[in-house]
């Protein structure tokens, strides 16, 4: 894609916008911001159809001050906010976490014709932050005005019962699927089950599985997974462990959770085995990251990685905020923090 791109004589909006949406939805999301700035200097004016895959790539980034100036191009050259690019900004703010300023475009949006598609944004920002009750009054408000929900609302309104605990809403939800018309799939069943395990009631998920129309997936699995884990119903882990190992032998995670479970019930044997297994299937531990954005520019970290030109300068400080860790959790120093009149001395030892 991008060698034929870069042989075309000539490039015009639409073609540096198909650039920009193929890095999107390659799930290169920082490519796709790399084309786009290369785009405003050295092509055309963007319109709202490559703005709408910028601000996608913006929120899959959570690249919040990026976002920003991306909504400023916007207001500044004048583009047609669309309900789909208003769409496009409300969901990149709330997956930014900027509640208040997804909220703010939201009502804007609200003083014309809108769709679902607007709703379900605001609904799943706030129910992917937690702001579970606040989802749940956008939804009655949506009801309000007549606007009909679609199978994306269903998911938020789970999401969100999940992040919240409302295992009685969420019931609700579900059954209200079917009473609309419409036929629950994988993703709310996965949904389901998350709720279900969250709050602990393991054997009902599990029966829940069980019970489904359809064959369980990875993800309902993991969702019954974690919630053994984190709710320490281990043998009911293991059970759901090596199910996870059978439908997806390619995932290095589905080894490492179940050999975990091994270690914490002191079967070294079986974790050892598991962790073999792995090994013999090729599979190898990707390595985690996460991105971090500091004064508008994106910076990825791997674990163990040096190749950040500021590496040694962030390992230092990394040692610092470990020592000043360590020195706040132990008692003793704790009180010498407390009964020092000189703060400044203290912390210039450490920082």
């Amino acid at each position: 894609m991008r060698e034929v791109f870069e042989m075309m004589p000539e490039r015009d909006v639409v073609s540096w916008s198909a650039l920009v949406d193929g890095y999107v939805k390659d799930d290169h999301y920082t490519e796709a911001l790399e084309v786009f700035e290369k785009m405003r200097v050295e092509g055309p004016k963007a319109n709202e159809v490559t703005m709408v895959s910028v601000l996608c790539a913006c929120s899959h980034l959570g690249a919040l001050e990026q976002g920003r100036a991306m909504h400023r191009y916007i207001l500044e050259n004048g583009l047609p906010l669309t309900l789909v690019l208003r769409t496009a900004l409300v969901d990149m703010y709330a997956k930014c976490g900027a509640i208040q300023e997804a909220l703010v475009v939201f009502r804007e949006a609200l003083t014309r014709k809108t769709d679902v598609l607007v709703w379900n944004a605001m609904i799943g920002g706030l129910a992917t932050h937690g702001y579970t009750l606040e989802a749940l009054k956008i939804y009655a408000e949506m009801q309000d005005m007549g606007i009909r929900p679609d199978e994306i609302t269903y998911l938020c309104l789970l999401n969100a019962c999940a992040h919240g605990g409302l295992v009685k809403e969420a019931r609700k939800y579900f059954d209200s699927i079917t009473k609309d018309g419409m036929v629950p799939k994988s993703e709310h069943y996965a949904c389901m089950v998350d709720v279900l395990a969250r709050a602990g009631h393991l054997t009902e998920a599990y029966q829940f599985i069980c019970q489904m129309p359809i064959e369980p997936t990875a993800s309902m699995l993991g969702a019954l997974f974690n919630g053994c884990i984190n709710h320490r119903k281990l043998d009911l882990a293991e059970t759901v462990g090596k199910r996870l190992i059978e439908l997806d032998p390619g995932h290095d995670g589905r080894y490492v959770g179940l050999s975990n479970v091994y270690a914490v019930i002191r079967r070294w044997d079986e974790a050892r085995s598991t962790r073999e297994a792995m090994e013999l299937r090729g599979v190898k531990k990707s390595p985690g990251y996460s991105y971090v954005e500091v004064f508008g520019a994106l910076h990825r970290f791997i674990a163990h990685d040096k190749a950040h030109p500021e590496s040694e300068e962030i390992y230092m400080m990394l040692d610092v905020i470990g020592q000043e860790m360590k020195l706040r959790s132990d008692p003793e120093r704790q009180e010498m923090i407390s009964t020092s009149t000189d703060d400044h001395l203290i912390y210039s030892v450490y920082f």
